[in-house]
């Protein structure tokens, strides 16, 4: 599996370049999301193509129908087949998902998960957001979660950065260094 994710970095690394250079990268993420949200609505279609059952001219040519009926560019139709011959539409989660990483980076945006112990109100996120735009230097996008278990506060992930500013992990410190010798 670390082969196959490190294979789709490579992939979507190569078609970012491809979409920098057509300054095409919001049309090309949109293309490739499309196509995503037909995989994960249509098992039938997976199978079809994910699965090497089928000779590889007729996944070539089922993608390639497929992907006309989408409105993909040439480019991508293209890309496509290239990852049914190198046996790599396997990967095509992966590369979605570093596409779109990619493209955030480059547009200076990053994403932000943010788990709160009640529901936030509109206020309360924008503070949180600009506090994290703040501190990352970049435009922040947030999905919001409740944990009732953290029982205050808020923790924040934005990329590997953790911000814990849970009741839950302060008592636990709390807890921690009231019983050290």
């Amino acid at each position: 599996m670390a082969s196959s994710t490190a294979a789709g970095r490579r992939y979507a690394k190569a078609l970012f370049g491809i979409a920098k250079e057509d300054d095409s990268i919001e049309a090309t993420g949109n293309e490739l999301s499309a196509l995503a949200a037909l995989f994960d609505s249509s098992p039938e279609l997976q199978n079809v193509l994910f699965r090497p059952l089928h000779p590889v001219a007729e996944r070539r040519a089922a993608l390639r129908a497929v992907a006309e009926r989408l409105g993909s560019s040439a480019t991508l139709q293209n890309f496509y087949a290239f990852l049914v011959d190198q046996r790599r539409l396997i990967d095509f989660p992966t590369i979605c998902a570093e596409f779109a990483r990619l493209a955030a980076e480059a547009e200076g945006r990053t994403d932000a998960r943010i788990t709160s112990a009640r529901p936030l109100d509109d206020a309360t996120r924008e503070r949180l957001v600009e506090a994290l735009s703040q501190r990352t230097g970049k435009k922040v996008h947030v999905e919001v979660n409740v944990d009732p278990s953290l029982i205050g506060g808020v923790v924040a992930q934005v990329g590997g950065l953790v911000f814990d500013g849970s009741l839950r992990t302060q008592l636990e410190q709390l807890r921690t260094n009231l019983t050290k010798d």
